[in-house]
């Protein structure tokens, strides 16, 4: 089994919510709950007009979050803490992941539009924290979002990424378009949430998986630590 470049991998670059743990556990539900329950108390709209309103800004800005910031000058670190205030009790530790990211040649790096406290729990539920030598996220990025290519330059020079060595994989198609334009290998980790868009252009996304230890496990052998990426 290869990747797409020339390169050995240097940087393994994971996003987090419905990448690191399946999307069917619905934990990023809870989110978009919480962050509609944010618009309506701190905007004083009802809860169809704060879902119109989540969506657009999700369209608009990328992001919900900087929609808020952008247009209503609210306090993203308020806004951080209130909606990552979720039950993880349904999230469960994945052994098959641990061992598989455990085995991968190179650094491995989270690169995230949530928070590093919210990445730290989660990592922490999933049993893979042990791995990563970095968060990169929405507060590093300075609250603007993937996938707006100046925050991948700007993790690739804070974290001394060779762009041309890296995997970036992520469960939005539209997040993985900057990683390709920069020269990164892309993985689609493909999910039936709404909120991760189409399947995306596929001159762009190099590979697709619904199972990313399985995926993953294969460059972890010895012959994958030896070779590069093809």
């Amino acid at each position: 089994m290869s990747l797409q470049g020339t390169k050995a991998v240097g940087t393994w670059i994971f996003d987090l919510d419905n990448t690191l743990y399946p999307a069917s556990c619905r934990l990023f539900d809870q989110v978009q709950v919480r962050i509609r329950q944010y618009i309506q108390d701190n905007l004083g709209l009802t809860e169809p007009e704060a879902l119109a309103l989540q969506k657009r800004y999700f369209q608009e800005h990328m992001t919900t979050l900087r929609g808020l910031i952008v247009n209503d000058g609210i306090d993203p670190h308020h806004f951080l803490d209130f909606v990552h205030d979720i039950d993880l009790s349904g999230l469960d530790a994945n052994p098959a992941l641990d061992a598989a990211i455990a085995a991968l040649p190179g650094r491995k790096v989270i690169f995230t539009n949530g928070s590093v406290p919210h990445a730290e729990r989660v990592m922490k539920k999933v049993g893979i924290g042990r791995h990563f030598e970095a968060i990169f996220d929405i507060v590093a990025s300075d609250f603007v979002p993937k996938p707006d290519i100046g925050v991948y330059r700007r993790l690739c020079e804070t974290q001394r990424i060779d762009a041309a060595a890296a995997v970036m994989i992520d469960d939005m198609p539209r997040n993985l378009a900057p990683a390709h334009e920069l020269g990164m290998t892309t993985v689609l980790v493909k999910t039936d949430d709404e909120w991760a868009g189409p399947a995306g252009d596929p001159t762009f996304i190099h590979h697709v998986t619904e199972d990313l230890a399985g995926f993953l496990a294969p460059f972890g052998t010895a012959t994958a630590k030896k070779g590069n990426i093809q």
